[in-house]
């Protein structure tokens, strides 16, 4: 046992009413990134909640309850499903080709842990190096960067929506969230996210009750609509109710021609994510004293992850990853505790049942989620550069910032290729041809091991 950890990760508890206090802390520091997920993309938020739940069961299981990891909805996905969705019929939104697309990244996932568990992991890093990987997470990041403000600034739909009091009202989000996470103590810092929304969504409030009051429309920014459906009959259903799960979706978008594109969406990204996994992993054992990587293994803790995403995505559409909220609270509480995050994964699939929470979410305004989003998508971005910090990339280095600026450039820019064959055709996102542009670039241009030479031009 780590000397500073209150609790192993073998150890349980003793009093019932501490390990409710713990789990629930778990699912405050999750919460409002998982249904930031669906509500950005469109799929259900009950299920979305449902599936970090089991996936983390199944992670758990598969790692011998070795590894204290929740998982929840990955925003690295976040283009690929939107993309995803529209492929095909634009009337019915594509939702086999997100499910099929999430079955592709947990074959990834297996595959690249069976071929760890074969020969290591060199491969791996000889392939993807920070220099490639760090660039890569932040377009992944910036290339959210037109969502969040227009969720912000309300013109998602149309331009034409742009609004003052939407924007006062994400922005009271940004700046509750950041205020939060830099001065916030105890349980205030740990769930930053959970308290912008909450700011955020009382501004809103504010508004919209002047707004009504006044009887003007412009400062209405809550819809309270799916509140008063809920609760205009009340049933059965008002309050418990079997959540919008994706295998019980409509499939009439999906053509089996869509496959090539489908894989190339996510295929590309789920070896991010893979990076990320292992480094996030690696972050962990240095917090709870163990090297995951080792026992339960990086095999193990792999299957665990990419199955998760293929079983999340035939329930929620979502992906599953690691999540740092939560390596946070183990880090701040030194609360190592397997058993706290059963129970915190057995309370989330629960709350997705319970319909009344699920109504309040859903009148979260997209504004709010657009000011929080402001510090997701720059915290991605944020994320790429702290690797190239942390690996100390060399930007001396003429390779290393060619390899850096073609893959930011083509990321950031929106260079896709559309392939196209017979009456089919396939588009590789701009993160893909970024990711692919930068590992051949890093392939074929070589360090010159070259001594100083003075080169003297006045001669």
């Amino acid at each position: 046992m780590k000397k500073d950890l209150i609790l192993d990760v073998e150890q349980t508890p003793k009093k019932l009413t501490h390990q409710l206090l713990f789990a629930v802390q778990h699912i405050l520091a999750m919460f409002v990134a998982c249904i930031t997920v669906p509500m950005l993309t469109g799929l259900p938020i009950d299920a979305t909640i449902v599936a970090a739940g089991i996936g983390t069961l199944f992670y758990i299981i598969t790692t011998k309850k070795k590894s204290p990891v929740f998982l929840s909805s990955s925003f690295a996905y976040i283009a690929p499903m939107v993309s995803a969705l529209a492929l095909g019929d634009q009337v019915q939104k594509n939702f086999l080709a997100v499910i099929i697309g999430m079955a592709i990244v947990g074959l990834v996932y297996v595959i690249v842990a069976l071929i760890i568990a074969k020969f290591g992991t060199k491969w791996l890093n000889k392939l993807l190096p920070p220099i490639v990987i760090g660039p890569v997470i932040m377009v992944i990041g910036l290339s959210l960067a037109v969502s969040a403000v227009n969720n912000l600034q309300n013109t998602a739909v149309s331009a034409d929506n742009y609004n003052i009091y939407f924007i006062i009202s994400g922005l009271v989000a940004t700046f509750a969230t950041a205020i939060s996470a830099v001065y916030g103590k105890k349980m205030i810092k740990l769930i930053p996210f959970v308290i912008g929304m909450l700011s955020g969504y009382a501004m809103a409030a504010i508004f919209t009750a002047f707004g009504h009051a006044f009887d003007y429309e412009a400062m209405q920014v809550i819809n309270f609509q799916p509140i008063i459906d809920n609760f205009s009959a009340v049933t059965f259903d008002s309050f418990l109710k079997m959540p919008d799960f994706m295998f019980a979706q409509d499939f009439s978008a999906f053509d089996i021609s869509q496959l090539p594109e489908i894989i190339l969406l996510f295929a590309p990204v789920s070896l991010v994510t893979v990076c990320e996994h292992i480094g996030d992993h690696k972050n962990l054992s240095n917090i709870i004293g163990r090297d995951l990587l080792e026992e339960p293994g990086l095999t193990r803790t792999l299957i665990g992850d990419g199955v998760a995403t293929a079983i999340s995505g035939s329930i929620c559409g979502a992906a599953n990853t690691t999540y740092g909220e939560n390596v946070a609270v183990i880090g701040v509480s030194k609360i190592a505790s397997v058993s706290v995050i059963i129970l915190a994964a057995v309370m989330t699939i629960l709350l997705g049942f319970f319909r009344p929470v699920m109504c309040v979410v859903e009148t979260i305004p997209a504004c709010v989620t657009g000011g929080v989003s402001l510090i997701l998508y720059g915290f991605i971005a944020s994320s790429g550069l702290k690797m190239l910090i942390a690996e100390k990339v060399n930007f001396n280095s003429t390779k290393n910032i060619f390899v850096a600026a073609v893959i930011l450039v083509a990321g950031i820019g929106g260079l896709t290729l559309s392939l196209t064959f017979g009456k089919g055709g396939i588009t590789i996102t701009s993160t893909a041809v970024a990711m692919f542009l930068g590992i051949i670039l890093n392939t074929i241009l070589k360090e010159k091991d070259t001594k100083e030479e003075d080169l003297n031009l006045a001669e």
